[in-house]
């Protein structure tokens, strides 16, 4: 009898007893604003704050409303502004061109290997051409950050992060978020910790956090902050900033606490589920999965494999042969964008080069969400059903292009 897999590929955990205790208590007194604060109180988003820097090693954390609006935040914080040109990866999500292009400037989109991170060969030689790189951690895949940081170091070009989806991950040590200037992370329901929305922007420089204050709706009660810059650095920067509101509230921070705490735990267990699918579809000839080198620590809430140089129609036979059976795959060459998945070509807003090498990768990847609902065993049978119909397509259609 044919194998089904029954179980949601959007279904989250609930969020943990005590991040619920800690909600209903903000509810029970009321103070959700936070910058609403009884006398001696230090509240949620600020305690939140602290704990986040904390883990990441940097010396200052901002709590926004959510990942995009940190992006977007980051480059106005830098300066970037109208008529800019903004460096970043054509493998992405359509908020990280989206931030781009909300401040007027224009994504430069840089091309994207078979291992799905962003291409250093053509970083480099696009490198000139604009003074911001917006690098988007895509799908969890960390590119070699000490060989991304020469280039860009080389070039003169500031690096922001976008670790939506590499909370809790590091390169040879270095948490994610930590190798440029200014690390931006997604408390977005499908990523590490989950508030709904919401997010985080790091950095090690006064000015540009004493910016991303203001500019998040501060007014003049920045000394509320405690993972912050002294009041010294806002001296000159509170007159000059404008109010941008985008600010997380104490109800978002009381759930997210208990989670970041637990964060380690979580992503060892995501871990193990992504290894689970990797052993079930390593000796799969007719797809590859991307290389994961022994510098990266990862954190793997999705999975991708490639079918590479195959046709369409039996790229899209593969999808519906699998959903028939339970599994929701995801697929990024499409022509049209479908959900969450588009292409750099896709955002009409901006203007882009065709890049060849990176459509013929963009063709054959394949998404999948990896949930902490599903058990060990629910990765084994997913593994065992898209190896099937991946082999059985293969075989009866010929998929490789000619």
């Amino acid at each position: 009898m044919e194998e089904r897999f029954t179980g949601s590929f959007t279904q989250q955990e609930p969020i943990p007893q005590a991040g619920i205790d800690a909600a209903l208590a903000v509810m029970q007194h009321g103070r959700l604003h936070r910058y609403n604060v009884a006398e001696g109180e230090i509240v949620e988003t600020a305690l939140l704050e602290e704990e986040f820097a904390a883990a990441t090693g940097a010396k200052y954390c901002l709590a926004v409303a959510s990942g995009g609006y940190a992006m977007a935040t980051a480059l106005r914080a830098l300066g970037v502004t109208a008529g800019d040109r903004v460096l970043t990866n054509a493998f992405t999500l359509a908020p990280v061109p989206g931030a781009i292009a909300s401040v007027g400037a224009t994504p430069i989109f840089v091309g994207v290997t078979e291992d799905l991170t962003i291409d250093l060969d053509d970083l480099a030689a696009k490198a000139d051409q604009a003074d911001v790189l917006m690098l988007s951690h895509m799908r969890g895949h960390l590119a070699d950050m000490d060989a991304l940081t020469r280039i860009c170091d080389e070039a003169g070009v500031i690096v922001i992060e976008d670790c939506a989806h590499t909370m809790g991950a590091a390169w040879s040590g270095v948490p994610s978020g930590r190798s440029g200037k200014i690390g931006c992370f997604s408390t977005q329901t499908y990523k590490h910790i989950n508030s709904g929305e919401g997010g985080f922007l790091i950095t090690d420089d006064a000015e540009v956090m004493a910016r991303a204050i203001m500019l998040s709706g501060s007014y003049m009660l920045f000394d509320r902050h405690r993972a912050a810059p002294p009041p010294e650095a806002f001296a000159a920067i509170k007159y000059e900033t404008p109010n941008i509101s985008g600010r997380m509230d104490n109800l978002r921070a009381a759930i997210l606490r208990p989670q970041l705490q637990d964060l380690p735990k979580q992503a060892a267990r995501w871990n193990e589920r992504y290894r689970v699918l990797e052993r079930e579809l390593s000796d799969v000839t007719a797809l590859s999965l991307p290389t994961r080198p022994e510098k990266e620590a990862f954190v793997a809430s999705s999975f991708q494999f490639l079918l590479l140089d195959w046709d369409a129609s039996a790229v899209q036979e593969v999808l519906y042969r699998c959903a028939r059976r339970g599994v929701e795959l995801k697929w990024f060459g499409g022509a049209e964008p479908v959900g969450f998945t588009s292409r750099y070509d896709s955002w009409r807003y901006t203007t882009s080069t065709p890049l060849p090498k990176t459509d013929r990768i963009l063709a054959g990847i394949i998404d999948m969400r990896l949930p902490l609902t599903f058990s060990l065993e629910d990765c084994a049978l997913i593994g065992r059903i898209i190896r099937q119909e991946v082999s059985t397509v293969f075989q009866s259609k010929g998929a490789a292009a000619e």
